[in-house]
């Protein structure tokens, strides 16, 4: 029962399932790396950095994603090969670019830095190339449920990035 309602609400409202599915999985995988490494350290969790990462997914990526993925299934629809690999090198060139400039500056924003692009300047080239590493892959390895499928191997991005203090 649960199971038929969950699956027809996302049919229903597939944008806000979406929006709401990011900021979620953003926000758990920004908790779960400040637990880990804050727990090492002695140091109790920084639940405002969750949330404030959890607000540029859901004000920000869930939305992008949403349009973006549906925009490059239109343009490229199908999933044989040439459609697969066109709509990953579309993502790679114009989309991850787009979404690495919108979480360095909304961050910077919601901390209410001076220079709202310092983050950006410091860490787009080292998040941008570790990207070019690890969504080809994904992208390419599951294609029949495009977005639930990014939305989780975000979740481990986030984590890792936030491992690596690629994200700020």
């Amino acid at each position: 029962m649960a199971g038929a309602l969950l699956r027809g609400g996302v049919r229903r409202f597939p944008w806000l399932c979406n929006v709401l599915l990011y900021g979620g999985l953003f926000a758990a995988g920004d908790a779960a790396q400040q637990l880990w490494r804050r727990r090492r350290r002695g140091q109790p969790p920084d639940w405002a950095q969750t949330r404030r990462v959890a607000l540029v997914a859901l004000a920000f990526h869930g939305n992008f994603s949403y349009v973006w993925l549906r925009a490059l299934e239109r343009a490229l629809p199908g999933r044989r090969p040439p459609a697969v690999l066109g709509k990953v090198l579309c993502d790679q060139l114009l989309g991850a670019p787009v979404a690495v400039l919108a979480f360095y500056t909304g961050m910077s924003i919601l901390q209410r830095k001076e220079d709202i692009f310092s983050d950006c300047k410091k860490k787009f080239w080292n998040t941008y190339k570790t990207g070019l590493m690890y969504w080809p892959f994904v992208q390419c390895v599951y294609k029949q449920r495009q977005v639930l499928h990014k939305v989780f191997m975000g979740y481990s991005w986030t984590t890792h990035n936030k491992k690596l203090n690629l994200m700020s």
